[in-house]
């Protein structure tokens, strides 16, 4: 990764040339991606052990739909603000954005042994890479998923929010596995699009720095539900 000499715009890179340019692009996605979960786990683990902040997460429904509102409202704003957010603006609010999703996870602490937390993220960081490395090196054309899938998560966002309400058993199942199959094609999807986009953003520092941060985003956010999904499917609980 190579970072410019100008030390006021900490967050640009040099994408000028074509040797490395997806290389030096996915290095940004994948480290961003990183820092979320690890902000994601820290803030989990620490809402978790504060009995303050458990209470006013969990003790109303209300609440917690208003909070998974605005983490929704974040992601979405993110990425349909891509081209004109500063870097750090992006950054800031994926921060944010994992920082609430820490929140909003915490009771995996408290209903999950860590042993079962451990094995559920290695699943997960080996399906994960699979897919990314399947989005990465196929030639297959995967751009004919993006409709089935943005209707997919539409519908599996629609489910949740009844069953968050309804809290019927068998649709909970149906949706974590649901939710397994879609972000597991997510994955090699968003790899594949992201690796397209490198290439169109040659010659552009600031741009390609700005959206490998979204796409950071978008990677995070299909790790975080497959790690869910996969906790929820094989973890014991406590």
């Amino acid at each position: 990764m190579t970072m410019s000499p100008d030390r006021s715009r900490p967050y640009e890179l040099d994408y000028s040339t074509d040797a490395g340019v997806i290389a030096r692009f996915f290095n940004t996605v994948y480290a961003w991606m990183a820092v979320g979960l690890g902000v994601t786990a820290v803030v989990g683990y620490l809402v978790s052990h504060s009995n303050a902040a458990m209470s006013m997460l969990f003790a109303s429904r209300g609440m917690y739909f208003v909070i998974g509102l605005v983490a929704v409202g974040i992601a979405w704003y993110v990425q349909a603000q891509a081209g004109r957010l500063t870097a750090g603006v992006s950054t800031a609010l994926f921060m944010l954005y994992a920082a609430i999703m820490g929140a909003l996870i915490s009771g995996i602490y408290l209903v999950y042994p860590a042993q079962t937390l451990g094995a559920a993220f290695l699943l997960t960081a080996g399906t994960f890479g699979a897919m990314s490395i399947y989005g990465f090196v196929t030639k297959r054309d995967l751009s004919g998923l993006g409709s089935f899938l943005f209707m997919a998560i539409i519908g599996l966002l629609i489910a949740s929010l009844v069953n968050f309400w309804i809290a019927n058993s068998m649709l909970d199942w149906i949706i974590t596995y649901a939710v397994l199959g879609v972000f597991i094609i997510l994955t090699a999807y968003e790899t594949q699009m992201l690796k397209n986009l490198a290439v169109q953003l040659r010659g552009q520092p600031e741009l390609a720095t700005r959206y490998a941060i979204v796409g950071a985003l978008v990677l995070y956010i299909a790790f975080i539900n497959l790690f869910l999904a996969i906790l929820r499917i094989v973890g014991d609980r406590r």
